[in-house]
């Protein structure tokens, strides 16, 4: 039975037997007996995005009382998510990120704590994720960002919008003509500026 703890583009936790690409947390959100979240969907306002192996250390997914361990298809559902890369195990991609976020922002010195409170308010509306009206046409956003048109998500890539899925991306059927914003406006902008985000193998395929 596949845990509840794989992080969709809208920034649900779901159970399915897919792993993902990367691992993250939001703080403490399950009960290490059970195995099973809580009501609450983060402790923490720091979302991070890790990598599922780093020096060889082993974790056991949520058994003991520290950060539960989420998983995301690629880096593009994490920062769809509202999530950002773990300046500890992913500390060269955070440190481009944070430079993009500097340019893409036009701030200066931006801290961890700065960044998590941006994103904070630009993930969430009422506890739920917050949608965010296109800033540009859909063709135009930059690679790795993502929308949302009804229930379905869609990774953009050169111009080309296609359909998110457990497993993978797929090529969609007809056009996406009424999408919302998933990604962040600070990480779209991010992205805007060159950071280049890990995508899933079948975005390229």
């Amino acid at each position: 039975m596949p845990l509840q703890n794989r992080v969709t583009p809208t920034g649900d936790i779901i159970a399915t037997p897919h792993r993902g690409m990367f691992t993250g947390n939001r703080g403490i959100i399950h009960d290490p007996a059970t195995k099973t979240l809580l009501k609450k969907r983060w402790s923490s306002a720091a979302w991070i995005t890790c990598v599922c192996e780093f020096r060889g250390w082993r974790r056991p997914v949520m058994g003991r009382r520290s950060w539960t361990e989420l998983f995301f298809l690629d880096e593009a559902t994490a920062f769809a998510a509202g999530h950002r890369p773990c300046f500890f195990c992913r500390r060269d991609d955070a440190t481009r990120f944070r430079a993009a976020w500097e340019e893409g922002n036009g701030v200066k010195n931006v801290r961890a704590r700065e960044m998590d409170a941006v994103l904070h308010g630009e993930r969430l509306e009422h506890g739920k994720k917050r949608l965010h009206p296109l800033p540009m046409p859909v063709a135009q956003l930059p690679d790795g960002a993502m929308v949302q048109q009804g229930e379905e998500s869609f990774l953009i890539v050169q111009g080309r919008a296609l359909q998110w899925s457990m497993g993978g991306y797929r090529k969609m059927e007809g056009a996406v003509v009424d999408a919302m914003l998933l990604t962040p406006p600070s990480t779209l902008r991010v992205l805007g500026a060159g950071y280049q985000p890990v995508l899933h193998p079948s975005a390229m395929s």
